[in-house]
Order: C-alpha cells, then structure tokens, then sequence
C-alpha cells in the first residue's frame, strides 16, 4: 500500500515533467487558475477577518468558561473552521479552474494522451459535462467541509482527526474529479470506473492527498493545476493498465465448412 501511494505522489510529480517538453501548453493553464483564485481569495477574507466572530458563535455554551479554556476552546474551533473552509475552497477552486479553463485543460490532456500514445478517439467531454461536474464538485466539497467540522468538534482529538479528514477526502475527489476527463473520452460506464478506483485505491489517494497539499501552500494551487492535469491523465492511464477492463469480444466465424452430417473433419 505504501508503495502505491508513492507511486501516486510521483505521477503528480511525472505531470510537472511536462513543463519541459510544453511549457508554452503548461502556461497558458496558469491563467483560469489565476483568475479562480483571486475570486475565491475574495470570499475567503471576509472569514479569515471574522474568525473570532464565527468562534464565538458556534461555542454559546462557553461564555461564562474562565480563562484560559474559553481563549483555548474558541482557538481550536477556530483552527477546525478554517479546515473546513480550506477544504471546501479547494473543491471550489478546482471547480473554477476547471470550468473557465476547459479550453486550455483539454489541450494539456490531449497532448499527455498523444505523448503516451493511442490516444481516446472522441475529445474529454463538453463545456456543459465539464459545468456539470463542476456542481457536483461544490456539492461534494461542502458535505466533506461538514464532516470535517464535525470530526474537527470531537473533544481531545478533533482538533488533529480534522484537518487529516479534510485533505484525504479532498485529496481523493480531485483525484477522482480531474481522471473524469480520461474516462469521459473512453465512454466509460460507471461500474468501470468503479472497477477501475477499486484496483487503485492507494495510488489514487496519493496522487489526490500530494494535489491537495501542494494547494495547502500559498500560490501551491495556481502552479500545480496544470501539472495536476497532466498527471491525472497519466494516472488515468497507469489504472487502465494495471486492471484492464473486460471487453466483449466476438468470435470470427471458422474459414472451415461444416462437415456433411455423420462425417468429422479431421
């Protein structure tokens, strides 16, 4: 398991190699993931500013605590929100990045896709699936903020289970979310890609926990999304050859006549 995980970090790291052979391609996928982040940084001031006010209104109950343990207590609710708000702002953030950049993100995975050879004959979905995956990113990203508030509010260990909870989970739905685009242009069934996910578990989650802390770093979001890109293709790829998937195959009819009735062919 170990040596999966590993091997996921590392397909992240194989994503940032092609800044060397396309560094023009790479460079124009800085661009939405720019303009996401200033409107993203837009909504996260505003919380960042009003942490005290957030912490005191979720912790009523420790208005008439003394301190220390009030100043402790409100600190740790705190830290857990601002977990849960980074958690559900990378779901956000990729979201973005990934709907205004479609045009340029596409052509980062066709170029990993000719580069690796044999390449998916159909494109890697719409700008409408891409919109629609998008909503479903938020939706997924605020019900993990959710739980790791929750986890974040168990007394003695939240304050450490939190933080942890958030980036697997948010690591393992981008991963998921950026390899959509391979399997789109495979016309993949469900089940596949579950059968797929399945075979990968640990080389998913940490090509999708890497991800997610390079967007941990400040400025770490802007300049890995389009080596996450890259990478999510070759990791897509990396699953279809270690599981290949069954495929209904149809027998060629045999070049032999059959035989007259009561004679074998010998």
């Amino acid at each position: 398991m170990i040596r999966e995980f590993s091997a996921g970090v590392r397909t992240l790291l194989r994503g940032f190699g092609l800044w060397r052979t396309r560094p023009g391609l790479m460079a124009l996928g800085l661009i939405p993931a720019i303009i996401a982040l200033v409107l993203l940084a837009a909504a996260l001031v505003p919380l960042v500013v009003g942490l005290p006010s957030v912490s005191s209104w979720l912790t009523p109950f420790a208005d008439g605590w003394d301190e220390p343990w009030r100043g402790l207590l409100r600190t740790a609710v705190g830290l857990v929100t601002v977990a849960a708000a980074l958690a559900l702002a990378s779901s956000v953030f990729s979201a973005l990045t990934l709907t205004i950049g479609d045009p340029f993100y596409q052509r980062i995975w066709h170029a990993v896709e000719v580069d690796l050879g044999d390449p998916p004959p159909a494109d890697g979905g719409s700008f409408w699936t891409t919109v629609g995956e998008g909503l479903r990113l938020v939706m997924l990203g605020i019900l993990i903020a959710l739980l790791v508030l929750i986890v974040g509010l168990i007394p003695g260990v939240g304050g450490f289970l939190g933080p942890i909870t958030g980036v697997v989970l948010t690591g393992r739905l981008l991963a998921r979310e950026l390899t959509a685009r391979s399997f789109d242009a495979r016309e993949l069934s469900p089940a596949d890609r579950a059968a797929l996910f399945a075979g990968s578990r640990a080389r998913v989650l940490g090509f999708g926990v890497a991800t997610q802390l390079c967007f941990l770093i400040p400025g770490g979001a802007v300049a890995v999304m389009p080596a996450a890109v890259a990478g999510s293709t070759m990791l897509a790829r990396d699953m279809q050859a270690r599981r290949p998937l069954a495929r209904t195959t149809v027998e060629a009819p045999s070049s032999t006549p059959p035989a007259p009735p009561g004679q074998e062919v010998r």
